[in-house]
């Protein structure tokens, strides 16, 4: 098993499939956005991933940001193939991207998870996370 950061040269048609797989467990209408435009330079965003046998099981996302309160980071689809969780890939996974945020200087790292997803939610309690009082509101465009 091995956990690294995607780079945009490690990208093919293979691991693009992959990935989309992978998107596509966690639910929803969610449509994805090619991998080659997520690691262009102008984004600033790192890519966890769990590979075993050449295949990849496992991916977490976190962009970075500067805005007046300081460098934020924010982790997105947080994802384990089903067949393999329980196993602590996605624990593997976050460790890598907040090392990443540590590196980066960043002075908050936030996420957001729905309620139903207790694994999920006793993993990030176990790394530190804390649940602020406060809401996320959306806009779709």
């Amino acid at each position: 098993m091995k956990i690294d950061l995607l780079k945009k040269a490690d990208i093919n048609p293979s691991i693009q499939n992959q990935i989309s797989d992978l998107f596509k467990q966690l639910g929803g209408n969610k449509k994805q956005v090619p991998l080659n435009e997520l690691l262009d330079a102008n984004n600033p965003i790192t890519i966890s991933y769990c590979s075993t046998d050449n295949k990849i099981i496992g991916i977490a996302l976190m962009c970075t940001y500067k805005v007046i309160s300081g460098k934020k980071g924010w982790i997105e689809d947080v994802v384990v193939d089903s067949t393999h969780r329980g196993k602590g890939i996605g624990r593997k996974m976050m460790n890598k991207l907040l090392e990443v945020g540590k590196e980066k200087g960043l002075s908050e790292i936030l996420l957001f998870t729905e309620d139903h997803r207790t694994p999920a939610i006793k993993l990030y309690s176990d790394l530190g996370f804390t649940l602020k009082n406060s809401k996320i509101y959306t806009k779709k465009s």
